[in-house]
């Protein structure tokens, strides 16, 4: 399994991005998938959270700025942030996980900033 990210930069406040996943080696659509953020001195968390059913969870500083979508036949995971804030910045890592086994990808760096 490969999950390979991309997307990110440098971005002015209040600016957009779209981050994206290719995965491969996996059925993909089988797979929940997730992005997730680690700004510098800060644990990793849970950003945006979609699972195979179609199902999304947001992370509550998140909510209406960021959206996650999928494409199945892409095999990859897409996560539109909107409205950027300084405190968004961080190294941001997509995810699978399927029955408790999870695969990571490297991270792309997002740094909000004017």
């Amino acid at each position: 399994v490969q999950l390979q990210a991309s997307g990110g930069g440098l971005v002015q406040p209040g600016g957009s991005l779209r981050l994206s996943c290719a995965a491969s080696g996996m059925i993909f659509r089988i797979y929940d998938m997730g992005w997730y953020r680690q700004a510098p001195g800060k644990q990793r968390e849970l950003v945006a959270l979609l699972t195979s059913g179609g199902s999304t969870d947001y992370e509550d500083s998140v909510k209406g700025r960021f959206t996650i979508s999928r494409d199945n036949v892409k095999n990859t995971v897409y996560l539109q942030m909107d409205s950027l804030k300084p405190e968004d910045t961080a190294v941001y890592y997509c995810n699978a996980e399927r029955r408790g086994k999870a695969c990571w990808g490297q991270g792309t760096e997002v740094t909000v900033s004017s």
